[in-house]
């Protein structure tokens, strides 16, 4: 008998709904490629591409990089590089997707002959993105061509300083943009206005865009006869950096991103990559990486060097060739990220409290001084996923200086609108996606700026809250929360951002156990009427209402349970389990 779910609010005041096309699935007598064809479909797959979904294929997705503007121009210019043998540098963002991005240019050009200088800026001290004095720096080291990647759509004046001074820049970039544009020998950028073909690919983390760089240098290099006297390198081998990158920035899985991320674990499971080996050793996994471990484990570590240590480890760890410099490194970065959460404790907890008073604003807005700016866009994040709402966290310096990083909610615009507050003059330099954007303003005009943030976001915001649902692609009884169950759900993989991964609902169940583990997370032992059960964990939940329910439930009441089944491959014999987001009373 299959079980039966109709919850209209549950212990967090939602209903429950289900997901596109999905179903019930019963015990264990549901066939596997069914049950992904649901989650697919509930996903906006075409039925006719079912196929390609299903096995994410680099051939099935990619483009041809000459559609995206000036994409040829950056590529014919590489090429003049590596022909003549210039020097060249490569200027990236100090975050993942950053790192990843120029490790790629790096390995490739090297791939191909050429030498490339990789340079990342100093979170603190240079801030994010070009400048002028970094640009006058890379053309007294003797560059005549600069590749900036994840950063460069809104450098206007450092783009200018180069010109004056010489120097070709190409931007590899993905960022939200104005009409008006740097000053550029290329711009490559799916997110550009004036796009056309690309757009369709606005998706794409910047480490994606530059591997179609890639893919289109190594055409116009074959085209040249580059290759008549040297073997050309494998572009595909470099699909593990893009994979990381991808999911660290949390760029929508969809298409071409879904495609990257399933073939670069695969490359990433063979660690050719001997600095991204080290750091899958100092992350304590044991098996192949996941998606998952991409965005929990292996970026938070690359991310921590430039949070709050030195801005290049990431990419001196993924370009490396020497095994023992890359432990090394991998090691470095391990203690950064322990240091980077000590930090990070310390920020939420004031920020928590700031942002208690502002839980009815369109977007909340917290600053303080003695913040650490590397720790800003986690602590915004966390906010957001508590108060569901947009929030953006500022950190002043002795100067009144504001670096500020945001995260939105689904359907509330943020990149957008901290472009609209830079026209408008309140901030000083800003920019980003939908869902995160970073801002430069100054202290006195925070005020001005939340009130902006707050007129501009309040209804949209209400509207996404209106339409707030917990979606659900399966409803289990207790004995299908098993690791079968599991396997067929991960072949509709990978998940991330824009391609989320199943939610499951369980029950009726019971409460056999609960209690809290680790830092505030709760744990439970929940069985059905037929004595069949499972364990579930509701990480960082202690302190809330989702947590007192499963602490106090009693034994005697039935319940459903809703998360994503995991599995819990610590123990002797792998076992599924709950990650529990949601509880509704089942009588």
């Amino acid at each position: 008998m299959r079980p039966v779910l109709d919850i209209h609010r549950s212990i967090l005041g939602q209903p429950w709904r289900w997901r596109g096309l999905a179903g019930d699935v019963s015990d264990a007598g549901f066939v596997a490629d069914d049950l992904v064809t649901r989650i697919l479909l509930a996903r906006g797959c075409p039925r006719e591409d079912l196929a390609a979904h299903k096995l994410p294929s680099i051939r099935a997705f990619m483009p041809d990089p000459s559609g995206f503007r000036d994409m040829d121009r950056a590529a014919d210019r590489l090429a003049d590089a590596v022909v003549a043998g210039e020097r060249v540098a490569i200027f990236g963002d100090y975050d993942v997707d950053g790192a990843t991005s120029a490790a790629l240019m790096v390995r490739l050009l090297r791939d191909l002959g050429l030498t490339a200088r990789p340079y990342i800026p100093d979170r603190q001290l240079e801030g994010y993105g070009p400048t002028a004095g970094a640009m006058l720096r890379l053309q007294g080291e003797g560059a005549t061509l600069i590749v900036t990647v994840d950063c460069g759509a809104q450098a206007f004046d450092a783009l200018d300083a180069a010109r004056d001074a010489g120097v070709d820049v190409v931007v590899v970039d993905h960022h939200q943009c104005t009409t008006a544009l740097p000053h550029a020998l290329a711009l490559v950028n799916p997110n550009r206005l004036d796009e056309d073909v690309g757009r369709a690919h606005g998706h794409l983390a910047a480490v994606g865009v530059a591997f179609l760089l890639g893919a289109a240098l190594l055409r116009t290099l074959r085209g040249r006869g580059f290759f008549a006297d040297r073997p050309e390198p494998k572009l595909l081998d470099l699909l593990d950096l893009v994979a990381l990158g991808t999911v660290a920035d949390v760029a929508q899985l969809r298409g071409l991103n879904r495609a990257f991320v399933a073939q670069g674990l695969k490359v990433m499971a063979q660690r050719r990559n001997v600095g991204i080996a080290a750091l899958i050793e100092a992350s304590r996994l044991t098996r192949a990486p996941t998606a998952t471990d991409l965005g929990f484990a292996l970026g938070p570590r690359i991310n921590a060097g430039g949070r709050v240590g030195k801005s290049d480890l990431g990419v001196r760890l993924l370009t490396t060739e020497d095994p023992g410099e890359a432990q090394a490194l991998a090691i470095e970065l391990d203690r950064l990220n322990d240091e980077r959460r000590m930090i990070e404790g310390d920020v939420q907890l004031s920020a928590d409290l700031l942002a208690a008073p502002q839980s009815d604003r369109g977007c909340v807005v917290v600053a303080a001084r003695g913040w650490h700016p590397g720790v800003i866009g986690i602590v915004a994040g966390r906010l957001k996923e508590r108060l569901g709402r947009p929030v953006l966290v500022i950190a002043l310096d002795e100067n009144g200086v504001g670096k500020g990083s945001g995260r939105s909610i689904p359907g509330v615009d943020m990149g957008a609108a901290i472009l609209a507050a830079k026209e408008l003059g309140l901030v000083v330099a800003g920019g980003g996606h939908a869902a995160a954007a970073g801002v430069t303003v100054a202290e006195d005009a925070i005020p001005a700026l939340a009130d902006f943030l707050h007129d501009r976001m309040a209804e949209p915001v209400e509207r996404a809250r209106e339409d707030r649902a917990l979606l659900v692609d399966a409803v289990l009884a207790p004995g299908g929360v098993n690791p079968l169950l599991i396997e067929a759900l991960e072949a509709g993989g990978p998940y991330g951002m824009g391609w989320p991964a199943p939610r499951v609902a369980a029950g009726p169940v019971r409460i056999v156990k609960a209690d809290i583990v680790g830092t505030g997370h709760v744990r439970a032992i929940v069985a059905g009427d037929d004595g069949r059960s499972f364990k579930g964990v509701a990480f960082r939940q202690a302190e809330t209402e989702l947590g007192a329910a499963l602490l106090g439930a009693p034994a005697h009441r039935r319940l459903w349970l809703a998360g994503r089944a995991k599995l819990d491959d610590w123990g002797a014999r792998p076992a599924a389990e709950l990650h529990i987001d949601d509880l509704a009373w089942a009588d």
